[in-house]
């Protein structure tokens, strides 16, 4: 169960950093997803093993990483809007960007200990995607591969706004991020209120920092 939970993170992680780096190269790719995935795979892959920090889990290193290559590029206020569900719109604006800032530090905190496991063979391949010409929403899906084991399919979802895409949801292997997310939520949000579920990321995300 553990090395699953392992192989589950390091997927999220890598599927997560891919996409939405390669919404940075959109001007170039065309505008595809898939081609931007493609296009910036290599040079994403070559940055995390290079850095020892980010392998190590540096809390700070992964931070950086994320307000300088992710924070731009997804749709946090989105992902945690519907990973609250319908509790979001009972939310005060204050707490839900308490919510939104915790639960960015709850992903990295959770991803840290995953990124060890991308190993120098690691690759993404990407798998056909089936959506309308003129489609906003999308899936875009691949396969991480890595040296020993199956493919972990890797799926995210993908919105476009404006003239770029942004990441809202991730799926590794089935399991779909905010899906998991939600079921927890509701949970803590049924016994302890907005307030309280704002309060249990803090307190484990201290230790993090």
């Amino acid at each position: 169960m553990q090395s699953f939970r392992r192989a589950w993170l390091a997927a999220l992680f890598v599927g997560l950093v891919l996409a939405v780096a390669a919404t940075q190269a959109r001007a170039q790719a065309g505008g595809a997803p898939e081609a931007l995935v493609q296009k910036v795979t290599g040079e994403v892959l070559s940055a995390i093993k290079a850095d020892a920090s980010v392998q190590s889990g540096d809390p700070r290193r992964l931070l950086q990483l994320v307000d300088e290559k992710i924070l731009p590029y997804v749709d946090f206020q989105k992902t945690t809007r519907l990973a609250a569900g319908r509790f979001w719109r009972q939310a005060t604006p204050e707490q839900q960007g308490a919510l939104v800032k915790e639960f960015r530090t709850t992903l990295v905190r959770t991803y840290s200990g995953a990124v060890s496991a991308v190993k120098q063979q690691t690759e993404v391949e990407l798998r056909p995607s089936h959506y309308a010409a003129d489609a906003t929403d999308v899936v875009v899906r691949t396969n991480i591969k890595q040296p020993a084991g199956d493919p972990i399919p890797v799926d995210y979802r993908m919105e476009k706004e404006g003239g770029g895409w942004k990441i809202y949801d991730v799926n590794v292997m089935g399991v779909w991020l905010i899906e998991n997310y939600r079921n927890q939520f509701s949970q803590q949000i049924s016994q302890n209120g907005i307030d309280g579920l704002i309060k249990s990321l803090a307190e484990r995300n201290s230790q993090f920092k």
